[in-house]
């Protein structure tokens, strides 16, 4: 018999650098629906040391990766330790993002690094990783993984949109989940705030930068005629597009700084409002990092408020605005140690709903062992259900 409820361990690095996010979460199933608390959550920055390495993973030769992959492993377990004191906690499992380096999924290719073996084996406790491979292998994009999170622990919201490295949104439509990446958001501002070294922090905090500055029309109009905006979903984004698709426009421009970064910010809140615009819905959550960017914010507000249908704005409280995607892949492990579907192929394109992920557990050899060693149990995702 399935259990009624789960104490897990959510682990969220994105693609932004802003550090390691961890939440300690329980999740409860009763009359068929699914409750949630954040019991705590902590973000651990990433040194220079760590930073400097993620953002030159893709650079490194083979050798050098699957030295990273584990030594991330081992970062993150020890981060876990530092988080919590698991000799006072029973914990179910841990469910881990990873960091990603490579997400190409049209090539069927995609890699996200932290050893699962090794966080495992430091911290004692079942692991569960790798959570798009499968999808990618069914044909699908492999993200995004929120929005089976979205549909069974933020029912009351139309709409749910995330600002990270990059925005993405999930909503119903046709009794269907719709999920995609929308456009580059903290991952390109960072990128040219690092770039002219505008200040010491790495990022524009609460637009401060933009706001100086005016919209230049030319640099706006290329950037909204990017073919990705034109894309039907299923579609995501990954930092390869970017560097390829948006960063030699911008380049081909000499603006002033605060001229260039007002004119991304307007671009990002204008493909937000289209995608609001262009779907129903009545409710609005925005969560991730990004919603920290009061200018940012106050874009977004202003463009989806200047339509004629109303679509109320929450802004939540900071634990789920910081913690809400490690709360969400605590969850899809939750769903994968259950067998029971955690990633949608309305939302990816795959040919059917998976159970993504790989779980690894530590269990006691068996009874004819003359030795009392630990041994591995790895086991992946099976087609799921459909």
């Amino acid at each position: 018999m399935l259990q009624k409820k789960y104490r897990a361990i959510g682990l969220m690095s994105g693609t932004s650098l802003d550090g390691l996010d961890i939440a300690l979460c329980d999740f409860y199933f009763f009359n068929k629906n699914w409750s949630f608390k954040i019991e705590k959550g902590k973000t651990f920055d990433y040194s220079k040391y760590w930073k400097s390495q993620l953002e030159n993973a893709p650079n490194l030769n083979g050798f050098e990766l699957t030295a990273l992959h584990v030594n991330f492993g081992k970062l993150i377990a020890d981060r876990i330790l530092e988080f919590i004191d698991l000799q006072n906690e029973e914990i179910d499992l841990i469910a881990s993002h990873g960091h990603t380096v490579f997400h190409n999924p049209s090539e069927g290719i995609n890699l996200q690094i932290g050893k699962a073996e090794v966080i495992a084996t430091h911290t004692g406790i079942t692991t569960i990783s790798d959570f798009r491979s499968l999808d990618i292998s069914l044909g699908g994009q492999g993200a995004p993984l929120v929005p089976i999170g979205d549909e069974l622990l933020f029912t009351k919201y139309d709409f749910c949109l995330n600002l990270g490295g990059f925005a993405n949104i999930s909503f119903t439509k046709n009794n269907k989940r719709i999920a995609f990446d929308i456009c580059p958001v903290n991952i390109l501002i960072n990128h040219y705030v690092k770039k002219f070294k505008l200040n010491s922090i790495g990022y524009d905090k609460n637009g401060e930068i933009a706001q100086q500055g005016a919209v230049n029309n030319k640099l706006l109009l290329e950037l909204n005629s990017i073919k990705f905006y034109k894309k039907l979903p299923p579609k995501s984004l990954g930092k390869e597009w970017l560097e390829k698709e948006v960063i030699p426009i911008i380049n081909n421009f000499n603006l002033k700084t605060e001229d260039l970064l007002r004119t991304i910010y307007e671009h990002v809140a204008i493909q937000i409002f289209n995608v609001v615009k262009n779907n129903s819905g009545k409710s609005l959550l925005i969560t991730g990092g990004g919603t920290y960017n009061n200018f940012l914010i106050k874009l977004i507000k202003q463009k989806i408020d200047s339509q004629k249908k109303k679509v109320e704005i929450t802004i939540p409280n900071k634990e789920i605005i910081d913690f809400k995607e490690a709360l969400i892949f605590a969850f899809l492990g939750v769903l994968k140690r259950r067998n029971e579907i955690n990633c949608l192929a309305s939302v990816t394109g795959a040919k059917h709903d998976n159970c993504g992920g790989k779980i690894v557990e530590l269990i006691e050899a068996p009874l004819y062992s003359h030795h009392p060693i630990i041994a591995f149990a790895t086991k992946r995702g099976s087609g799921g259900k459909e």
